[in-house]
């Protein structure tokens, strides 16, 4: 496994005109207290870590806080436990990280430790030779215990390439409960129950949904959700396949897309939706001046948004699942297939030698700091007590926040979670896809047109494997 090659033919042709902006380290490059007494991973049947100086490269999206404090002080404890081992850890911005990424790979870069979404893009890094297969480490060696669903999207063609860290992540409307209130309005049950909400909150001269749709992937939700809702996962899994008339252009998809640009037209966005950021927190900033009442997004807001204000958080959100589709629930199609993950985020390891074979002191290493520092009572307390819940059994008996609960509550009983299309498309699709976003709620193409171009990189993506 040469790491000189160039990145498989899919990514790199997905993303060969992007360019590596330049990335800041951390503080975990900083001074870091050595801890003189016993070591947390004491005990445990762990891999016995080297004693001599050692390097990791570690890439993250955690520029935000809490999680940059949270994931920082992960980093610290390992390396007060281990000093001879520094990790150098660089936080990247989400909407850019997975192309930067992509280039590093290309051009024999790549990090020791990087983060992803898992799906199709997990599946790439491991075909390409920058993820290393630590099924036996994980049957060998101590590691949290993960939920079933968490192990599931961390594997790939029955290995295990990565270790969850994030938590679990439902896809949900948050809305100002003042805003309700004063306006008379109900919690939507329907699609058709949601517009009349957005046409009362319009008429008040409240825009309803807050959408910063520059990040792209933000509008997928919508349209993931729509076809979900409209055709359960039937539709959605022959497109991806291709086989037996699946295609992009199908019912559902064209529904979706109609009725996105039906609530376009109706001025349900913002003005300039396209050109608003989600990395900014543009769509947060709406919903804190009152100029909107709903934003459908991932359960991390719980956490930032608290981190923003937690008095106004307490006061004024609450959370409800995305409304069913009364004309296809009418057609038996399942109206409980929710949109999220169930790792949050995973970690995999890129640790070889000039020579490609494994760099086994380093693996030990990336797996040690994972497992017992990215996963210990700490991090876990840390991560709850911002509303997020680790992919960890039993974890969700700890849930104190109203809105957490609710969202818990809501993929718990799904009868199954989709994974964001842009995680789970193979990667030259996943840009088709975001690009697609941006034409949709620009008006710039008609949903056919949409399925088509969809269809087009599917078809070149199957063919390239």
């Amino acid at each position: 496994m040469n790491k000189k090659r160039v990145f498989s033919t899919l990514l790199a042709a997905a993303l060969a005109v992007t360019s590596l902006v330049g990335c800041g380290d951390s503080s975990s490059g900083g001074t870091t207290a050595v801890n003189n007494g016993p070591k947390q991973t004491d005990g445990k049947n762990l891999p016995e870590l080297t004693t001599e100086p050692m390097e990791i490269i570690l890439w993250d999206i955690a520029t935000d806080e809490p999680a940059k404090s949270t994931q920082e002080g992960a980093v610290q404890r390992f390396m007060a436990d281990y000093p001879n081992i520094k990790i150098t850890q660089v936080h990247q911005q989400n909407d850019n990280y997975k192309q930067q990424l992509v280039v590093a790979m290309s051009s024999g870069q790549a990090p020791n430790i990087y983060v992803h979404w898992g799906g199709g893009p997990m599946a790439e890094y491991y075909n390409s030779g920058y993820a290393n297969d630590i099924t036996d480490m994980y049957a060998k060696y101590d590691h949290p215990d993960f939920i079933d669903a968490a192990v599931a999207q961390s594997t790939y063609d029955g290995k295990m390439l990565a270790i969850p860290f994030g938590g679990l992540s439902g896809c949900d409307i948050f809305y100002n409960k003042t805003i309700f209130k004063d306006l008379g309005l109900e919690v939507p049950q329907t699609i058709d129950e949601l517009e009349e909400v957005c046409d009362t909150l319009k008429a008040n001269g409240i825009t309803p949904f807050s959408l910063a749709n520059a990040s792209k992937w933000t509008g997928s939700m919508y349209y993931m959700y729509l076809v979900a809702r409209h055709s359960g996962n039937a539709e959605f899994d022959a497109a991806y396949t291709q086989e037996n008339g699946g295609t992009f252009t199908s019912e559902a998809f064209i529904y979706a897309g109609e009725k996105i640009q039906d609530w376009v037209k109706k001025g349900y966005f913002p003005d300039g939706v396209n050109s608003l950021s989600a990395d900014d927190n543009q769509d947060r900033a709406l919903l804190y001046d009152g100029s909107a009442a709903m934003m459908l997004h991932g359960a991390w807001q719980v956490s930032g948004i608290k981190n923003d204000n937690e008095e106004w958080y307490n006061e004024n959100i609450g959370v409800f699942r995305f409304p069913e589709d009364t004309e296809a629930k009418a057609k038996g199609v399942p109206q409980d297939v929710e949109i999220g993950t169930a790792i949050g985020m995973g970690m995999s390891f890129n640790c070889y030698k000039e020579d490609g074979s494994v760099d086994q002191d380093m693996l030990d290493a990336c797996y040690v700091l994972a497992t017992q520092y990215y996963n210990d009572d700490t991090y876990n307390n840390d991560q709850l007590s911002t509303g997020t819940q680790p992919s960890i059994k039993g974890m969700e008996e700890n849930i104190e926040d109203p809105n957490m609960k609710v969202i818990a509550d809501v993929f718990f009983n799904a009868s199954n979670v989709q994974l964001w299309y842009d995680q789970y498309l193979p990667a030259s699709v996943t840009e088709v896809h975001k690009n697609c976003m941006t034409e949709l709620f620009g008006l710039e193409k008609t949903p056919k047109e949409i399925g088509e171009e969809h269809d087009a990189a599917m078809q070149k993506a199957l063919a390239e494997q």
